[in-house]
C-alpha cells in the first residue's frame, strides 16, 4: 500500500490549511521515518507566485502528483486564467518529470450542467494535446455518466478518487471504482460525515473504508492513497499523521467476511 500525503499535512497550519509550506524539504525528510511513499504537490492561488515549482529543480522528490487548487478559486471558462495559471504548472510538471496533475472541478469549478462539462472539454482539450506527458487526474462531484462522458474524450485523462468527496455527495463507493476501474489512477483518502457535511478522524466518519479498499483490492488497484485527512491538534501533525495512517493500514488490511 502506498501511502502518501498531500503536501502540508505535516506542518503547521500556520502556513496555510493546505498549502506548500515555506520549509517544503522538511516534509520530504519525514516521509522515511513515517513510513511514507509520497507527498502530492499542490499550488493555490494565494501562494501562486511563491509557490517552488516555479523555481526548484523537484526531480530528485517523489511527488505523485501536483493538485491545480488554485482552480477552485476561479471558474475554468476563464481561458485566460487558465493561461496565466495552468499553462506555467503544466510546462514545470513535465520538466520535473512529474506524471500526473490533478484538476479538482470543485467549488467555483464546478461543472453544474451539460453545457458547463462541455466547455471545460473544449478549454482543457488543447492542454491535452501540448502536454501529451502528463496524466490529468478529474477530482470532481460529478455523476457516473457525466464523468464518463468527460474522461471519453482522451486517453491522457484519468480520476482522482476522493473517498470523502465521493461520501459527501451521496454517490456509491462500489459502483463508483466499478465504473472508473480503469480510469482510477490515485486515490484521496478522507473521512467525512453527511449531515453535518464535517471531515473527521478515519473511521469516525460515514466513509466505509473496509468496503472501499475490497474493491479496490478487487480491480488490482495498486496506485498511490493519499492522506488528505483532518487535522486534529495543532503541532502534533508528524503524530496525527502517524495515527491515521495506522487506521488505514488496519482496514487496508482486514480480511473480507
Amino acid at each position: 500500500m502506498k501511502i502518501g500525503i498531500i503536501q502540508g499535512r505535516l506542518s503547521s497550519p500556520d502556513e496555510g490549511f493546505q498549502e506548500c509550506p515555506v520549509d517544503w524539504k522538511r516534509e520530504f525528510k519525514l516521509l522515511g521515518a513515517l513510513d511514507l511513499n509520497h507527498i502530492e504537490w499542490i499550488v493555490t492561488k494565494e501562494n501562486y507566485d511563491f509557490n517552488p515549482i516555479h523555481t526548484e529543480n523537484l526531480k530528485k522528490y517523489p511527488i505523485s502528483s501536483v493538485c491545480v487548487d488554485f482552480m477552485v478559486d476561479e471558474n475554468f471558462l476563464d481561458v485566460k486564467y487558465l493561461d496565466n495559471y495552468l499553462k506555467p504548472i503544466c510546462e514545470m510538471v513535465t520538466h520535473n518529470n512529474i506524471k500526473c496533475l490533478t484538476i479538482p472541478l470543485l467549488e467555483k469549478s464546478s461543472v453544474v450542467d451539460d453545457n458547463t462539462r462541455d466547455e471545460f472539454i473544449k478549454v482543457i482539450y488543447p492542454y491535452l494535446n501540448d502536454y501529451t506527458d502528463i496524466h490529468f487526474l478529474i477530482e470532481s462531484e460529478l455523476g457516473i455518466d457525466e464523468l464518463k462522458d468527460i474522461l471519453s474524450v482522451s486517453d491522457d485523462l484519468g480520476i482522482t478518487y476522493d473517498t470523502g468527496n465521493i461520501t459527501s455527495f451521496g454517490l456509491d463507493h462500489e459502483l463508483y471504482i466499478d465504473s472508473f476501474k480503469d480510469d482510477i489512477t490515485q486515490v484521496h483518502i478522507k473521512d467525512r460525515v453527511r449531515n453535518p457535511l464535517e471531515t473527521v478522524i478515519p473511521g469516525k466518519g460515514d466513509t466505509d473504508f473496509s468496503l472501499i479498499f475490497d474493491n479496490l483490492k478487487s480491480i488490482n488497484y495498486d496506485g498511490p492513497y493519499t492522506l488528505q485527512t483532518a487535522r486534529e491538534k495543532d503541532g502534533d501533525e508528524v503524530e496525527t499523521i502517524k495515527k491515521h495512517k495506522e487506521i488505514i493500514e488496519r482496514f487496508y488490511n482486514e480480511k473480507s467476511i
